[in-house]
């Protein structure tokens, strides 16, 4: 059995749990452990809400994040004053030679989502995985998703390591919409140099025309229509653009939708197989990939 790792760098604990305190100050909002069986079933109905699924289809249900909690994993809510407008869920996995935290799901409410919460649940956890001497946080999310590589990618200066084709199978919520559950496996290295300036919120944007002077190859593009362009996948570092809201997309056009679902596979996901990993996402829509092995 692996073992987990013995102490992370001293100081990591104390400067992850100030830059929680700072975060969840900046958005308003008290992030704390969930334990009760009132708070648990108010997380699952916010997951039902959020993910537009039917009671008995719930993403995770009360009964099995009670049992997380028990065991001692991950399950956190974010509160502004008493309403509950996120909640997250993960739970200690086997990461090769070393434990990690595998951040499950994490929702908020539409209200919250642009108003730091989200940001201030990962430093959350983020402290709360290396006060238990967890190095990575790993998680899943769906590629075409803009606003979310962006916030992992960019504002967490986590990786994405790997791509996984229809992972889940066909989901029929609100926000999948009956697609092939494609994935990007994010890694977030918890004490590195990136995670650590994006915790202070110092971690640099990347900027399109920049890494094209440098020589980035855009392999993925709108080819004017709103549908998709591909080019050979080659270059050390490589671009691909995705639409700005997939959910609308495959709700007015779903062969388009699934046109740049099979696109992304292509190019990011034969990159990532290829030994690049997705490192950033500029503002405009680019997944930034560079060769790492």
């Amino acid at each position: 059995m692996a073992k987990r790792s013995e102490v992370l760098e001293a100081g990591a604990l104390e400067r992850a749990v100030q830059a929680a305190a700072s975060a969840a100050a900046s958005a308003g909002a008290e992030v704390a452990e969930l334990r009760s069986r009132d708070d648990l079933r108010a997380a699952a109905d916010l997951f039902v809400s959020v993910w537009g699924a039917r009671p008995d289809g719930a993403p995770i249900s009360r009964d099995l994040m009670r049992a997380l909690a028990h065991t001692g994993n991950y399950v956190t809510g974010a509160r502004r004053g008493s309403e509950l407008v996120g909640a997250s869920v993960g739970f200690i996995a086997n990461g090769g030679p070393e434990y990690k935290l595998h951040s499950h799901i994490t929702g908020l409410t539409p209200d919250a989502q642009v108003k730091g919460i989200g940001f201030a649940l990962k430093l959350h956890q983020r402290a709360w995985a290396i006060a238990r001497s967890l190095p990575v946080i790993s998680w899943t999310f769906d590629p075409l998703t803009r606003r979310n590589a962006y916030f992992n990618l960019t504002k967490l200066g986590a990786e994405a390591s790997g791509f996984l084709v229809n992972f889940y199978g066909q989901m029929d919520d609100r926000l999948n919409g009956g697609d092939e559950t494609d994935r990007c496996e994010v890694t977030w290295d918890l004490t590195s140099e990136r995670s650590e300036a994006a915790s202070v919120r110092s971690l640099r944007e990347p900027e399109l025309e920049p890494l094209l002077a440098a020589g980035a190859v855009k392999v993925l593009e709108d080819r004017g229509d709103g549908r998709p362009r591909t080019r050979a996948v080659r270059g050390e570092v490589r671009l691909c653009w995705i639409p700005a809201d997939i959910v609308a997309l495959r709700s007015t056009e779903p062969d388009v939708a699934r046109s740049w679902r099979l696109a992304l596979r292509d190019t990011l996901g034969a990159s990532i197989d290829e030994g690049f990993v997705a490192s950033a996402m500029t503002r405009s829509g680019w997944y930034v990939l560079e060769h790492v092995r």
